[in-house]
């Protein structure tokens, strides 16, 4: 695979792309910009001139699943039924979260809890974000646990450093999140990375 390949993409938000970019640096591409990052309903709307772009050049977008349809494959379907032959349209099953809660281990020694808090089968999790919540309320890191959780009587669902915090983890190659550690725990995210894998040596 070559690092000379670059992939433009599509996202719902900031934590969104930098799991996309991290993909992309595992994988061996070089991430071009990513757009979007403005919620799934902005994303939705732009989705066919994204597809019009992959023409000319590789694309990945990634969206949620959340609670719009039972399974990814018809949902992604739904969306973007007929994908341009350079564009890679995956879904995270349910949110974003679960492929960084399929890394047990590191995730663990970053929130600073114990292995034993966080699930085996993100996948089948109902609210991926609100166990991260949960999770992270028990952290023996004070910043984690003061600003991933929401401040009582904020009527928020996550804490003020929520997004930031799980950036740092997605974007650390030594310390922080491994997608092929993850992949082994999360579907939705192996099927990402083995298309990615077929879009770059196509392009390559």
């Amino acid at each position: 695979m070559s690092g000379h390949v670059f992939i433009s993409g599509a996202v719902e938000g900031m934590l969104d792309e930098a799991v996309l970019r991290r993909l992309m640096k595992e994988m061996g591409a070089m991430a071009g910009p990513i757009y979007g990052k403005n919620g799934k309903p902005f994303l939705l709307q732009k989705v066919n001139a994204y597809n019009q772009a992959a023409r000319f050049g590789p694309w990945v977008i990634l969206i949620d699943l959340d609670h719009d349809a039972d399974c990814a494959p018809p949902y992604q379907k739904s969306c973007l039924p007929h994908p341009s032959p350079l564009m890679i349209f995956r879904v995270a099953v349910r949110e974003i979260e679960a492929w960084l809660l399929a890394d047990r281990e590191s995730l663990a020694k970053f929130l600073s809890v114990g292995v034993s808090r966080i699930p085996h089968d993100p996948e089948n999790m109902n609210n991926p974000k609100s166990t991260m919540v949960e999770i992270a309320r028990h952290s023996r890191r004070r910043d984690v646990s003061e600003n991933m959780v929401p401040r009582a009587g904020s009527g928020r669902k996550i804490g003020p450093a929520y997004t930031s915090l799980l950036i740092e983890f997605a974007r650390d190659p030594e310390h922080g999140w491994r997608p092929s550690v993850a992949a082994k725990s999360s579907d939705s995210l192996d099927r990402c990375m083995r298309r990615l894998e077929q879009l770059i040596r196509g392009a390559a």
